[in-house]
């Protein structure tokens, strides 16, 4: 199965703002604004304080790592630098040696380089279809599913080309106006996907799209 789980959006459809930096890996974007549904619940990775919320998020949460057994992301998830990767040498992305996805990572980019391992996180930098590169992706997987990371471009590449099974977005009340946008409206997807809808109090609406 791919799929694409707890993608951060804007209201009007952005996952992330414009003008990515080194320090600001979202551009204009707040990532606390966006996630903060995520960052609340009782199981988000390195809570120490036994606090957070429970239910439909928490187990969201939960579930980001359940069988995953590989990761495609674009170029601009792993780095803001544009260019030939010799540019920045040094560059081994915003995660440090500890890096959250404990699989195989293929990032797309048009500037190939040698493998970058990090503890249990292989990062395979590879051009390429959406075909190609997922057809590698489930090679390394092994039986597993394969988890589309982002940035929204790449998961819309791939929605274009039909080769997502399911897809989850919490679009939070926010307002971009601009940067990495996934979709003008989710009804965008209805023609080729189930469509639930879950609103919450905060503002926060989960879209959960399974194929038809």
């Amino acid at each position: 199965m791919v799929r694409v789980h707890n993608l951060f959006l804007s209201s009007d459809g952005y996952g992330a703002g414009e003008g990515q930096s080194l320090e600001r890996p979202f551009g204009h974007a707040n990532p606390v604004e966006l996630g903060a549904w995520a960052f609340g619940a009782a199981s988000w990775p390195n809570r120490t304080d036994g606090a957070g919320t429970r239910g439909l998020e928490d187990y969201l949460v939960r579930d980001f790592h359940r069988n995953v057994g590989a990761e495609i992301m674009g170029r601009n998830k792993f780095s803001p630098c544009r260019g030939p990767w010799e540019d920045h040498p040094e560059w081994e992305g915003w995660w440090g040696e500890d890096t959250p996805f404990h699989t195989p990572v293929f990032v797309m980019t048009h500037y190939e380089r040698p493998a970058l391992t990090l503890t249990d996180t292989t990062f395979h930098f590879v051009s390429g279809t959406p075909e190609q590169v997922l057809e590698r992706a489930l090679e390394a997987a092994d039986g597993k599913d394969v988890r589309l990371g982002g940035g929204p471009e790449t998961i819309r590449q791939f929605l274009d080309a039909g080769l997502v099974d399911t897809l989850h977005a919490a679009v939070s009340p926010i307002e971009l106006g601009g940067g990495s946008r996934l979709w003008t409206s989710p009804e965008e997807l209805d023609d080729r996907y189930h469509h639930d809808v879950v609103p919450r109090p905060d503002g926060v609406v989960h879209h959960l799209f399974w194929r038809r």
